[in-house]
């Protein structure tokens, strides 16, 4: 038996999935979920084969829910009209439906699911978020996860990201959170009027530096207002001169 879990805010788009779905004898719907804080707990608790999922929901969207997944499922995408989302989608050959679901196109990616004529294979599911995440709308703030709890960090609050193999850790007055996203990722999607890359390990917040002191060589210190300092290469350092003026 499949297992897929729907998840959506509107009671009624879930309904229509539903309705569906009965006509699949060897799919089952083994949970239903509001937003994507109920997501992430029911795929841990499921591991379904597929999911379907909206894309705009409160609290968290679709994007940020399927970032906090180590291991993802198949997904089938559903929206409203957004030409840039549907533009990814058909890039990377990931399925998607629009809202309101029509029964014919509904079949058609069950069945195209089904047959795996076009895999659903997590690295292009990856692709789809990291161009999404470069989006206005994703951009001003970064979701993670401590263990069964997810934290909205908006990034006016993060003093600096450093690289920790392949992960990064985020930096706010809070402590720190892990990602698993590139040092490189953070450098393209944030403001780089407001975050720099001074160090190969180092993505710094500018807002946060009291001053910038001469170290080893022609490398430099950035010293933070909390205390801490933080390495400053040649390159970063011009970097940092650039943005600041001086």
């Amino acid at each position: 038996m499949t297992k897929v879990i729907l998840i959506d805010d509107e009671p009624l788009a879930r309904e229509i999935i539903k309705a569906y779905l009965k006509h699949f004898e060897d799919i089952e719907v083994v949970q239903e979920c509001n937003d994507g804080f109920e997501g992430v707990k029911a795929i841990m608790q499921h591991q379904p084969d597929l999911i379907f999922l909206d894309i705009q929901m409160p609290k968290i969207n679709g994007f940020e829910m399927l970032e906090l997944l180590d291991k993802k499922p198949d997904v089938i995408f559903i929206t409203a009209y957004d030409a840039y989302a549907i533009k990814a989608f058909e890039a990377n050959a990931v399925d998607y439906l629009l809202k309101p679901v029509n029964r014919e196109r509904f079949n058609e990616a069950i069945l195209k699911w089904k047959s795996k004529v076009t895999p659903i294979m997590p690295q292009k599911v990856e692709t789809v978020l990291n161009t999404m995440s470069s989006t206005a709308a994703q951009s001003n703030r970064i979701v993670v996860k401590t263990g069964n709890k997810v934290k909205i960090i908006p990034v006016h609050e993060i003093h600096y990201i450093e690289a920790d193999d392949d992960f990064v850790k985020i930096f706010t007055t809070e402590g720190s959170f892990l990602k698993n996203k590139t040092l490189s990722f953070y450098e393209q999607t944030l403001d780089p009027q407001q975050f720099v890359r001074v160090h190969r390990s180092y993505l710094l917040h500018i807002g946060q530096i009291t001053k910038i002191e001469p170290y080893q060589k022609e490398s430099h210190l950035a010293i933070l207002r909390d205390g801490k300092q933080i390495p400053v290469s040649k390159t970063g350092y011009a970097k940092l001169k650039e943005v600041l003026g001086i």
